[in-house]
């Protein structure tokens, strides 16, 4: 059994260079560990992955497919109009597309994007403060957030210029009454954002259903930035990914296929 995401250096097994082939296993990779940690809802939600060299093609989920369903190969490949690229019997939620697709379209720099509705990450969304510095986990995103007004099912393509503009130059928008949206420039940096996000959010609503929260002064986050930023080294976490890609191998490695 293979325990380690090596790169695609034979030919692929399907019809695609071997630059897309690799995304393809990555992105599959990362939609069984999200379903390994209960980070899904049913057949919905998205996490996308634009194709190195290719500026206007991403991969997405099929739409009617459970997250551990999806595989290498039962991954579509779109453009940023929706049109597939590669012949595909599954669908595309028009949701995902319309949402993922804006952001690859206006940020280059946006290779890798996840849109979820775990319970916890909603909740904080739903809330009037958002995402507060009172947790270890919470601080690294201080800056990192921007917050976007509720306007129903994202399946409208005017929203969009919406979107991009309250986002800013952050990481993470968050969908107030809805959930979050994560982006990086690799699908590794995605991943380990996600993870600390989910974990801020956990621990934030465990918190406040004790009590009043414990406030982090400006001054500490700071530094607890600046000693972030020293562990920002190429390829930011790609360790954790390939670490979880092991453990989902381990279960069940026909995310390959």
């Amino acid at each position: 059994m293979a325990t380690q995401l090596k790169p695609a250096t034979d030919k692929p097994p399907m019809d695609c260079s071997a630059e897309e082939w690799q995304a393809r296993l990555e992105l599959a990779a990362c939609y069984r560990i999200f379903d390994h940690m209960g980070w899904c809802e049913g057949i919905y939600n998205h996490i996308t992955l634009r194709i190195p060299g290719e500026r206007d093609a991403f991969l997405i989920n099929p739409f009617g497919l459970m997250w551990d369903e999806v595989t290498a190969s039962n991954l579509i490949k779109i453009d940023g109009e929706g049109n597939k690229l590669a012949p595909s019997e599954h669908h595309v939620n028009l949701a995902g597309f319309t949402q993922h697709a804006t952001f690859h379209k206006a940020l280059d720099w946006a290779h890798a994007i996840v849109h979820t509705h775990t319970p916890d990450t909603m909740a904080v969304c739903c809330s009037k403060e958002g995402l507060q510095p009172t947790n270890f986990y919470s601080c690294f995103f201080e800056g990192l957030v921007g917050y976007h007004d509720f306007e129903g099912i994202t399946v409208r393509a005017e929203e969009g210029e919406r979107l991009v503009r309250n986002l800013g130059n952050r990481q993470v928008l968050m969908l107030r009454n809805h959930g979050p949206v994560l982006m990086g420039k690799t699908i590794y940096e995605m991943f380990f954002l996600y993870y600390m996000f989910q974990r801020a959010c956990e621990v934030q609503v465990k918190t406040l259903s004790m009590g009043e929260a414990i406030t982090v002064p400006p001054e500490v986050i700071e530094v607890h930035q600046r000693d972030r930023d020293l562990m920002l080294v190429d390829d930011f976490g790609k360790l954790d990914f390939k670490a979880w890609t092991r453990r989902i191998d381990k279960i069940d490695s026909s995310w390959r296929n």
